[in-house]
């Protein structure tokens, strides 16, 4: 006879973090498309024209928002396989 009691799997997460993540990667392509917000020279920031900096800051803050996105993925991902019963690989707990 077990111990154990068997677990009833838990309600499966709703699509929030998904939506949230489209939306996050959605705004990392979009802005740089803006070219009128960023088609000028001044302000300079040491010397360097703003379409260059500011085109350079654009490539940081999108890295950072797609690491955003692929967090809010995996934590999707994570809670759906646990209402699932599954594990990390994909076969039954």
């Amino acid at each position: 006879m077990s111990d154990r009691t068997p677990t009833r799997p838990s309600a499966p997460p709703g699509p929030g973090r998904l939506i949230a993540a489209s939306v996050v990667l959605a705004v990392a392509i979009t802005v740089p498309m803006l070219v009128w917000t960023y088609a000028r020279t001044s302000p300079e920031l040491g010397g360097i024209p703003f379409f260059f900096w500011y085109q350079f800051l654009l490539v940081v803050v999108s890295v950072a928002m797609t690491a955003i996105a692929y967090k809010l993925v995996v934590s999707h991902d994570r809670d759906r396989r646990a209402a699932q019963g599954l594990d990390r690989q994909g076969g039954d707990a």
